[in-house]
């Protein structure tokens, strides 16, 4: 049988988070000279994404990330190393010149709801410990990635399987987030 793999840190067994972990570090994948990231908070709202954007290890179908506030997040080691993929995205993705390993992303955007968050891949990461994935979204842009429409089916069932629900935007929470937002800039925004 021929198990459709998600991504590592799914596929080997969701790690559980520990209620009293504080953060920690993330790594590149470089053998010396690694960029390094402090990260002072635990990670919230961790998913497994399937956009075409998001950094994903070699092999994986889908990344593996979480947000944590922008101000506890800082870049101790080889910044230099650090470049912004793509500008012109929502997101700015900062990620090692060398190894190509997304470090964080960031939305520099003052008026967009997720504005003050960091996007981080908390498997870069020695330390355990941090929120566990708990949904999947964005699921039909692996379409985008190349992974054929026929194992879509096969694809959300493994999610199923591993405990992860499977949206394709985000998790209704999340929704929850950009709509109430929309509706304080309109003046239409209730409790």
């Amino acid at each position: 049988m021929n198990i459709i793999k998600i991504h590592p840190a799914i596929d080997n067994g969701i790690a559980k988070s520990d209620e009293n972990f504080t953060g920690g570090t993330l790594q590149c994948l470089c053998d010396s000279d690694k960029v390094e990231v402090r990260v002072n908070a635990q990670t919230l709202h961790n998913h497994a994404c399937g956009c075409s954007k998001c950094w994903k290890p070699e092999g994986a179908t889908f990344a593996v990330i979480a947000v944590v506030s922008r101000d506890q997040v800082s870049v101790i080691s080889h910044a230099e190393k650090l470049q912004v993929i793509d500008e012109n995205a929502t997101i700015q993705r900062h990620a090692c010149k060398e190894c190509g390993a997304h470090m964080y992303g960031r939305i520099e955007n003052t008026e967009h709801a997720f504005y003050g968050l960091d996007f981080v891949h908390t498997e870069l990461s020695p330390q355990t410990g941090w929120s566990a994935p708990g949904f999947a979204a964005f699921v039909s842009s692996i379409i985008e990635s190349g992974a054929p429409v026929s194992q879509m089916d096969a694809v959300r069932a493994r999610l199923g399987e591993v405990g992860l629900p499977a949206y394709d935007c985000l998790s209704p929470v999340l929704m929850d987030v950009l709509a109430a937002h929309s509706a304080k800039q309109k003046g239409t925004f209730k409790a």
